[in-house]
């Protein structure tokens, strides 16, 4: 079958399923964020897609982590203690290094851990590989459950993540080799690397990110010259992030949720695009995003996602306990 083919099947595919219900970093909001604890938990709970994010070490280990460099507000040393401020370079760090550190619970008294209350830490947690979640994905039986990864690269800190193409063809390897391919979404702020995805690997789906902010904005609108996130798209001759990633080749938007409504929505959706909304906790924000008529929501609390989607009487994901 054709490349061009294959992609749009997928693209279909994907278009054309239930609601998705994407457990973000796991679900961070119930147990230590990018752990195998926390997946377990999450698949617990039953979720359409477990998204995550993928860093690669010195070693050429691809790892779960969504900083760059250890996180102090979630990082123990080999001494016990928290890390007093940012923790080493995962690119710049071998494997066997990162292993001495514990992830499994969060720092008290910061601003970080007030985000999640009712987080149940789990000490002794690692940085995971990502064979590991891909073993763990297949161990329950469920031939549904979704991966989406997101390539943490980015264009304004070169020298602290591997390059976007090698490590686009690195996740696109792995993902081939576990036979996860036509479950496996690859998602990113950096497009550069989407567009190795689609150029090379046709049959997994690609996810483009955005965010305005003012400590983090990946669209660049109204700046001259655009972003360097973009891969040569720009907002001034698009006029927005939908048509933007249309002309890019891609099929899924996932937003941050405060700066979607419904005009922008039906505006993605009457081009063809699936949209995701990120990162949507709070039960009274989960039903007003929903309303918005999005195809699927990115949350810490999937269990709060899925109480809504009862009250709709809409479809549940299967819940799948890791078996012994």
């Amino acid at each position: 079958m054709k490349p061009w083919i294959t992609a749009l099947l997928l693209g279909l595919c994907l278009q054309a399923q239930a609601f998705d219900l994407q457990g973000h970093r796991g679900a961070r909001g119930l147990a230590p964020e990018n752990t195998m604890v926390g997946f377990e938990r999450t698949l617990a709970i039953g979720v359409t897609t477990l998204e995550t994010d993928i860093a690669i070490t010195r070693d050429g280990v691809l790892v779960i982590s969504h900083d760059p460099a250890l996180n102090p507000d979630i990082t123990r040393g080999p001494d016990g203690q928290f890390l007093g401020g940012r923790g080493p370079v995962i690119w710049h760090t071998d494997f066997a290094e990162l292993q001495r550190y514990d992830v499994g619970r969060l720092k008290p008294g910061t601003r970080y851990a007030a985000q999640f209350p009712d987080q149940t830490p789990h000490d002794g947690a690692r940085l995971p590989k990502l064979e590991e979640l891909f073993a763990l994905v297949k161990k329950p039986g469920n031939t549904q459950v979704r991966l989406a990864l997101e390539t943490k690269v980015t264009p304004t800190a070169p020298d602290e993540t591997m390059a976007p193409e090698p490590f686009a063809r690195a996740l696109v390897k792995a993902v081939r080799d576990a036979g996860l391919a036509e479950r496996t979404t690859i998602l990113s702020f950096d497009w550069r690397t989407l567009q190795v995805v689609q150029k090379e690997a046709p049959e997994i789906g690609t996810v483009y990110l955005s965010i305005q902010r003012p400590n983090f904005d990946n669209i660049g609108a109204g700046k001259p010259g655009g972003s360097p996130w973009t891969a040569g798209f720009s907002h001034a001759e698009h006029g927005s992030v939908p048509k933007m990633i249309k002309a890019a080749g891609g099929r899924i938007w996932s937003s941050l949720h405060a700066e979607l409504d419904a005009a922008k929505v039906k505006e993605a959706q009457a081009l063809g695009l699936t949209v995701l909304a990120w990162t949507v906790n709070e039960p009274a924000r989960i039903a007003q995003v929903m309303d918005m008529g999005v195809d699927g929501i990115v949350s810490d609390r999937p269990d709060l996602v899925r109480e809504e989607m009862r009250r709709r009487g809409m479809p549940l994901p299967a819940a799948t306990p890791v078996r012994p």
